[in-house]
């Protein structure tokens, strides 16, 4: 194989930090790399290496081999003022990308198929839309432009199951010859073992690489770390006997043995530091009684579409559900409207009198209040004291089990990076020891180590959980069965699992939204067919057009003065820390400023709809 990308003896230094530390490494032709480590260790750094967009303090670089080089990062670059055609095929000739089945098949894996119908058709301007739809974008445009390597910084952000399913499947079947490569930072365990044919670890500065995808980085990591332990016990060993000769000694010998005193303190110098290491408890969970929470004939809309309809389930105790289904087809809403969060439209909520529910968002919106506020005041806010097992233990010593150490503690949670306010925020969640958690894409954000700590707190829980998530690796261990919403509004059964609900994708491949006229219920247990795809909804009138973005233009105004309200809220926080009566009444404004954003939000995402 081709060496596209060598690097030699690589150092690289930010601020502090040496991020790289004589790393050397090659990309070959062919190879498909998956890369790990903890969030913050500099695994993006390496990428921006390897592409040519950041230079090294020493070492040499080499990219003899490559004549293009496409780089996926975590925020776009795409031109709001371009059009979906423009942002995705440039300047192709129409009869070129028509003709070629490898742009044809990246159009209808990510972008709904030749007329980009996901969002919102080839004409439609990029600005617009949301921060999933431009990273499908981003990635549909790379793909399309097939560069001799490809750089992908997360690239199952924003996909749904389904999506990440088909990547794997494109990335395997086109970005195997001997003259390209791909190299993906990634914390999606499926999708890693689906594509890679070595793994990169990035820890401490170094870069380990290991054979195979996923399970044989596993099982690698774990040899290597018993040859590691053997090792040690050796070394403690041999340290134990010279401090007992040394202790042995008599006084009139004390000059005499230097060479041991040597040996000793060389044992002592060869200790590596201990690691920073992630440790997320068996936190306790208030007794769950035998009513959780009904939905009955519950039916959610959102302008003119029905995201829920008719649906009854009775959540039972210790139930372990995941959470399917295409993009927008209502996931974060079931579970909205299970927290009592969104209003229904139809139907009622039963919530039973032990329930003690803790909702964890996509977004970290639970932190921004605590922005100015330290790690440790943060953690103290929920509790200062908890118990773990039979043991009391403080806030400042649990923020060192869970990774915060020494001076990390007294970080400001504003400039934690996304990983560690994950921590933080699910951290604070389970403190207040629920009983029903509902998690709402756990995995955004958090490296592997975490991801496998947080798998073994959910092994134990006793509570009810119920998990929307991309990741199959999370559903399939964590949960007993999985559900899907299919976009029909109606709630069904896997009872295959994820491999179902993928065949059922494959047999309707285009997913459809049910109008807000359809009725009916349907519990998690039925095997009704799929609806068939609801008529085109009416054109618009050029006067609801204007109308529409009228409504958009003052929606908009109105959420840029509540963010102000909000911030000189937080601010006046800040200044009376101590003052609990004042904080109470500031809290339950941010309270109403969230409630009134939600209902801001949705008038705006209804204009949304009519303007396209």
């Amino acid at each position: 194989m081709a060496n596209l990308i060598s690097v030699e003896r690589a150092t690289l230094a930010l601020g502090t930090a040496h991020v790289l530390d004589e790393v050397s490494l090659g990309v070959l032709g062919g190879d498909r790399i998956g890369v790990v480590g903890r969030n913050g260790g500099g695994k993006t750094t390496l990428i921006r290496v390897l592409a040519g967009h950041l230079e090294v303090d020493s070492g040499r670089v080499t990219r003899a081999g490559v004549s293009s080089v496409g780089v996926l990062a975590q925020e776009d670059a795409l031109d709001p003022g371009a059009t979906v055609r423009e942002a995705v095929l440039g300047d192709l000739a129409e009869h070129v990308w028509a003709g070629d089945s490898r742009i044809r098949d990246v159009l209808t894996g990510l972008l709904g198929g030749i007329g980009a119908e996901s969002v919102g058709g080839f004409d439609a301007l990029v600005g617009p839309l949301s921060g999933g739809e431009r990273r499908r974008l981003a990635l549909a445009a790379l793909l399309v432009q097939d560069p001799t390597v490809l750089f992908l910084d997360e690239p199952t952000n924003h996909l749904d199951v389904e999506g990440v399913a088909w990547l794997a499947e494109h990335l395997v079947r086109h970005r195997a010859s001997p003259d390209n490569a791909v190299v993906a930072i990634t914390h999606d365990r499926w999708f890693l073992d689906a594509i890679a044919t070595t793994t990169w670890e990035v820890v401490d500065g170094k870069v380990n690489a290991f054979e195979g995808g996923y399970a044989a980085y596993v099982l690698a990591k774990a040899e290597r770390e018993r040859m590691a332990q053997v090792t040690a016990e050796r070394r403690d060993n041999l340290l134990r006997k010279e401090l007992a000769w040394l202790r042995r000694g008599p006084p009139a010998r004390t000059t005499k043995p230097k060479f041991r005193i040597d040996a000793g303190n060389s044992l002592i110098a060869d200790e590596p530091p201990a690691r920073d290491d992630v440790e997320l408890m068996r936190f306790a969970t208030t007794r769950l009684g035998k009513d959780v929470v009904d939905l009955v004939d519950a039916s959610v809309t959102l302008g003119d579409r029905l995201l829920l309809d008719g649906i009854t389930w009775h959540l039972a105790p210790g139930e372990r559900v995941g959470i399917v289904g295409v993009n927008g087809a209502g996931k974060s809403t079931l579970l909205r409207a299970i927290a009592g969060l969104v209003p229904l439209s139809s139907g009622k909520r039963k919530e039973g009198i032990t329930v003690r529910l803790a909702y964890l968002t996509q977004e970290v919106r639970e932190l921004e209040r605590y922005a100015d506020w330290r790690v440790i005041e943060a953690i103290e806010d929920v509790r200062k004291y908890i118990r773990l097992g039979r043991k009391e233990i403080s806030a400042s010593q649990l923020a060192q089990r869970l990774g915060f150490t020494g001076g990390r503690q007294q970080t400001r949670v504003s400039d934690l990076s996304g990983g560690e306010r994950r921590r933080l925020q699910l951290t604070r969640l389970l403190m207040d020891e629920p009983n029903v958690l509902l998690l709402d894409e756990p995995t955004n954000d958090l490296d592997i180590e975490t991801l496998t700590s947080l798998e073994d707190i959910l092994d134990g829980w006793p509570g009810t959980l119920l998990v929307v998530s991309h990741d199959r690796y999370l559903l399939e261990r964590a949960c007993d069965k999985q559900i899907a919403l299919l976009g029909d509004g109606k709630l069904r059964e896997l009872p295959g699992g994820v491999e179902q609900y993928l065949e059922l994708r494959r047999a309707a491949p285009t997913p459809t939204l049910a109008p807000a006229a359809a009725s009916g219920s349907q519990a998690p247990g039925s095997a009704a067919p799929a609806a068939p795809a609801p008529p085109a909804p009416p054109a618009h009138s050029p006067a609801e057009f204007r109308e529409a973005r009228k409504d958009m233009a003052r929606v908009e105004k109105q959420l840029t003065r509540l963010t102000a309200r909000e911030e000189r809220i937080h601010a006046e926080m800040a200044q009376s820390p101590t003052d609990h009566a004042k904080v109470l009444t500031l809290n339950g404004q941010l309270r109403a400023i969230v409630d009134e954003r939600e209902t801001l939000e949705l008038e705006w995402l209804a204009a949304a709809e009519i303007v396209g």
